[in-house]
C-alpha cells in the first residue's frame, strides 16, 4: 500500500482550465495519430511489448475511460455533501498505485489492440464518446469508482491528463511525429508527480524544482526554512516527467545536463520513479 499522502497531496486544480488543458490535449493526441503512417503503427513504442498500435489504443483507453466512469452506476453526487467521508484516493495516491496496475492495463491494451485494425479510429471513437460529458468531466461533487479507490471525478480527469502527457511524449519519441503538449496538461502532470515524490519520500530535506510549475520538499532530514536549500534538485519540466515516470535515468539526466543535484541528500534514484 502506498503512503498516506499528505501536505501538496491537498492542491486542488481548476475545473475550467482542466476542461481546457483536456480538449487540447485530446485535439494534439488526435492531429498526431492521423498523422502516423501505417509503417509508424508497427514501430516499437519505448514500452515493453508495446509497438506504437498498442500505444494508440491505450491511449483510446485512458481518453474513454472519463465516459465509461461517469456512466457506472456507482458514480455518487455525494463529494461535497457535508456527511459524505473524504474521498479515499488522492492524485498521490493514485499515482503511486498505478504500479499494481500496470499488469491489468497491459492485458487490456494487448487484448484490444489485437482485435482493433485501426488505432486513429479507435482514438476517434473515445473522443466521440468523450464529448458529451466534457462537463461532467471536472465536476467536483461526484466520486466515481476508479480503479484505485473513489476519486473526485476533477482529480479523476486530471489523473488522465497525466496519462495523455506522458503517453503523448512517448508517441512523440517513438515516431518523431510532433505531438504538442498543452501547458495546463503539463503544468498539472508536473505537479501530480512532484506531489506524488512528497508523499512517497515525505520529508523536508531536499528542495524539488521543477520551473515554472513545480516546487516540493521530500526526504527524511533536517527540514530547510530559510536561505539556500542545502539539498536542491532542479530539472525542466519534460526531463522531470520522463525521470517520475522512469523514462529518463537518473544518471543519464546528470550526464546530460538535463538535471541539477547538489548535496548530500540530493540523489532520488532510489525513489524515482513514482508513476509505475
Amino acid at each position: 500500500m502506498p503512503p498516506t499522502p499528505s501536505g501538496r497531496d491537498r492542491r486542488t486544480y481548476d475545473p475550467n482550465r482542466t476542461r481546457r488543458a483536456l480538449i487540447n490535449q485530446v485535439e494534439a493526441l488526435t492531429d498526431a495519430a492521423h498523422r502516423l503512417t501505417p509503417a509508424q503503427h508497427a514501430l516499437p513504442s519505448g514500452l515493453p511489448g508495446w509497438d506504437v498500435h498498442h500505444l494508440l489504443v491505450h491511449l483510446a483507453q485512458q481518453i474513454d475511460a472519463v465516459p465509461r466512469l461517469l456512466g457506472r452506476p456507482e458514480a455518487d453526487v455525494s463529494a461535497q455533501a457535508p456527511s459524505a467521508p473524504a474521498p479515499q484516493v488522492s492524485l498521490s495516491r493514485w499515482a503511486l498505485s498505478t504500479a499494481g496496475c500496470a499488469e491489468r492495463w497491459d492485458a487490456a491494451a494487448r487484448e484490444e489492440a489485437a482485435l482493433v485494425e485501426d488505432g486513429p479510429a479507435r482514438v476517434d471513437q473515445a473522443v466521440a464518446d468523450l464529448e458529451p460529458v466534457i462537463e461532467s468531466a471536472v465536476r467536483e461533487d461526484l466520486l466515481v469508482p476508479a480503479a484505485a479507490g473513489p476519486m473526485r471525478m476533477l482529480d479523476f480527469t486530471v489523473s488522465r491528463l497525466v496519462e495523455l502527457v506522458v503517453h503523448g511524449d512517448d508517441l512523440a519519441r517513438a515516431t518523431g511525429v510532433r505531438v504538442s503538449l498543452d501547458r495546463q496538461a503539463t503544468a498539472a502532470t508536473v505537479r501530480v508527480l512532484a506531489d506524488a515524490l512528497a508523499a512517497k519520500a515525505p520529508g523536508g530535506a531536499v528542495e524539488v524544482r521543477v520551473p515554472p510549475f513545480a516546487v516540493v520538499q521530500a526526504v527524511e532530514g533536517p527540514r530547510h526554512t530559510r536561505g539556500t536549500p542545502p539539498n536542491v534538485v532542479e530539472t525542466d519540466p519534460l526531463s522531470w516527467i520522463r525521470l517520475a515516470t522512469g523514462r529518463l535515468a537518473w544518471a543519464e539526466a546528470l550526464e546530460g545536463g538535463r538535471l541539477r543535484a547538489g548535496g548530500e541528500r540530493s540523489d532520488l534514484s532510489g525513489v524515482l520513479p513514482v508513476l509505475g
